[in-house]
């Protein structure tokens, strides 16, 4: 980004005020206009690296940096990295599961939503596994249950702990 068509409207600006205030204020203007040049370039820099803060407190863990290049500010944006998408966990069959059709219990309706990528691939392990998908899902959330992995209950250490994100 170039501050330099900035920097000139600024001491345009000024000269044109200058000119009302007669000779003594132009004399005044002309000295002024000597410093001028950094201490608007400081300023300008100072507000474009707080816009950057800001945007990138609204963007992150995506970030706006701002960097000088010579005498010229240039921004990087580093976007937020894409959503990975999670592998489901195979189900432990270690112990059998019940199957709902040997359940003697009546049945509720529950509704349930799943991200739009997932639904094939339900059907799919439904598919494989010869069930209806209601069935196929009956049988997930009984084999989660019995194994302790739903509901807060204890889950088998996967060897450490990984965080992820954005420090200040």
């Amino acid at each position: 980004m170039e501050l330099a068509p900035y920097v000139d409207h600024l001491r345009r600006e000024l000269a044109v005020a200058a000119e009302a205030g007669g000779p003594e204020a132009r004399a005044t203007a002309d000295r002024l206009i000597a410093t001028l040049e950094s201490a608007t370039r400081m300023a300008m820099l100072e507000a474009l690296s707080a816009a950057a803060a800001e945007i990138t407190r609204e963007l992150a863990p995506g970030s706006v940096d701002v960097r000088l290049r010579g005498r010229d500010p240039d921004f990087v944006v580093t976007p937020p990295p894409a959503p990975q998408v999670r592998e489901a966990e195979p189900v432990a069959t270690a112990r059998p599961v019940r199957q709902p059709e040997a359940d003697d219990g009546g049945t509720t309706r529950v509704a349930l939503r799943v991200p739009e990528h997932l639904k094939p691939r339900i059907d799919e392990a439904a598919a494989r596994e010869g069930l209806s998908v209601n069935a196929w899902l009956v049988r997930a959330v009984s084999a989660a249950l019995d194994s302790g992995e739903a509901g807060g209950g204890p889950r088998a250490s996967q060897g450490g702990q990984r965080y992820t994100g954005w420090v200040r």
